[in-house]
């Protein structure tokens, strides 16, 4: 019996996705150099199915089908290399290696050429909706050739999660790094939902004084209209959970969150292309500052503010925040999918907005029902530049703008931090006002270092001769 896919790596996520892809029909070969873990996949939940494990690379490749298809589910990284170092040697030309886990989008270009060069096809496939989307149905974000994603496309369309629609949550992203590419910029919007909705929770909490308990049927209530979503619902679920003496369970959690470096990627890159990302950018420097603990406890006992406990009007504020959210997610939606834009025709990914908010329907993380919405918007405009300019979305935030300011005016009154919604309201603003302030910026740089302007009035690049006699010059940009 020749087997369909092998699975190197089985962890959590490994093991999960080897499962779902024999139940689908498809045999599997297990392999891990951790021969306790291929062991206890075999004795365990994957006793009497169509699962066999392989000790050795060559058995690996000897008992699959050819050309091979081998998904690794490993970290991100150094032992990516590792392994694809450790399974060259057995590959014949056309075997097909697929990265599911969260790799750099850079890793992954490289990896394509060098595995091409050589006669393998490297796909580079974002794999999102944790240990319960492995087994039951992921999101999945293929890139890398077209050929390997047509080889691979029957096995990933029956493992995908499925929408509303019955549509599979899986598509081909394009060339090299495009799939891990679309993942880090999915993991980024992650980032800025639950920086949104955390925000929205502290100013509820702490400025109208509501309870995790009532919160919990507030955003219950949320997750049955307009703000759908996965992250909405676990929202409700954590609130409305008590520890053993009846505490409210998120009472007694540490305010110290953790990244694992995706988020920031998406910055950092969002900084290299000119793709301005301020909702995801400051929901990563929320989480650096929560790791600030100490130094905030010691700074809290030193620096004023306002006391924002109680002085919040109940009603208006937990209207305010719903509105406030729907329209700071679909602002950080609006950001991630000009980043993709721009990203696309950048490194030659020819990304489809429309494709990829189809896959996020269902199965991964950021999953909400206005996706769908978003997935309308790209239909109807297929050279949508931002999704702030959809006639639908464009009359949505001005029916929730006097809330959204709202919510906002009152946390900064109360002193209550909300970096990401200001941040999704300074965007909006700044993307629709026709003049910025940047005209003094420039002036400023020339001042301090020649660095030239252009004017409104006329053509050409200008100089000023600011501390002199003021001459202005017309010349080339050459700063």
């Amino acid at each position: 019996m020749k087997y369909k896919m092998g699975v190197v790596g089985l962890g959590v996520m490994g093991a999960s996705l080897a499962r779902n892809i024999e139940s689908k029909g498809f045999p599997v070969v297990g392999y891990d150099l951790d021969k306790k873990k291929v062991q206890g996949l075999l004795d365990g939940p994957a006793k009497g199915k169509a699962i066999a494990g392989a000790d050795k690379p060559e058995q690996l490749m000897e008992m699959l089908e050819q050309p091979r298809r081998v998904l690794m589910m490993v970290p991100a990284g150094k032992p990516v290399d590792s392994v694809i170092a450790h399974l060259r040697p057995h590959l014949d030309e056309g075997d097909i290696l697929i990265d599911g886990g969260n790799s750099l989008f850079t890793d992954t270009d490289r990896r394509c050429d060098d595995l091409a060069a050589a006669g393998f096809r490297f796909v580079g496939a974002g794999v999102s909706g944790g240990e319960e989307g492995a087994l039951l149905g992921p999101a999945i974000m293929p890139g890398g050739p077209k050929e390997a994603w047509d080889a691979l496309a029957p096995i990933f369309r029956a493992i995908a999660a499925k929408a509303d629609d019955g549509e599979p949550c899986v598509d081909y992203m394009g060339p090299k790094g495009a799939g891990h590419y679309v993942k880090m910029v999915h993991n980024g919007i992650e980032y800025g939902d639950m920086q949104l909705i955390a925000e929205v929770y502290d100013i509820l909490h702490r400025a109208a004084g509501l309870p995790p308990r009532e919160l919990a049927d507030i955003f219950a209530e949320w997750n049955d209209g307009e703000l759908r979503s996965y992250l909405v619902e676990i929202t409700a679920r954590i609130l409305e959970r008590t520890d053993e003496g009846g505490t409210p369970l998120v009472d007694t959690i540490l305010d110290e969150a953790q990244q694992k470096g995706t988020g920031k990627w998406m910055s950092q890159n969002g900084f290299d292309i000119g793709a301005p990302i301020p909702t995801i950018n400051a929901a990563v420097e929320a989480r650096i500052l929560s790791s600030l603990k100490t130094e905030r406890v010691a700074a809290s006992k030193i620096l004023r503010g306002p006391s924002p406990e109680g002085r919040g009007d109940r009603a208006r504020l937990v209207d305010a925040a719903r509105q406030a959210l729907y329209a700071s997610k679909i602002t950080s939606y609006a950001q991630g999918m000009a980043m993709l834009r721009i990203a696309s025709k950048e490194y030659g990914y020819d990304i489809n907005p429309g494709s990829v908010a189809k896959i996020w329907r269902a199965g991964c993380i950021i999953r909400a029902s206005l996706l769908g919405d978003i997935r309308q918007a790209f239909e109807r405009d297929p050279s949508l530049v931002n999704l702030l300019l959809d006639d639908v979305f464009r009359d949505a935030i001005a029916e929730r703008q006097d809330g959204w300011r709202h919510a906002v005016q009152a946390a900064i009154g109360l002193g209550i931090p909300v970096p990401a919604m200001g941040s999704s309201l300074a965007y909006y603003d700044s993307y629709r006002s026709a003049r910025l302030p940047a005209n003094l910026t420039q002036a400023q740089r020339d001042f301090f270092g020649a660095h030239t302007y252009r004017r409104v009035d006329r053509e050409g690049v200008f100089h000023t001769d600011w501390t002199g006699d003021g001459t202005t010059t017309k010349g080339s940009d050459t700063h």
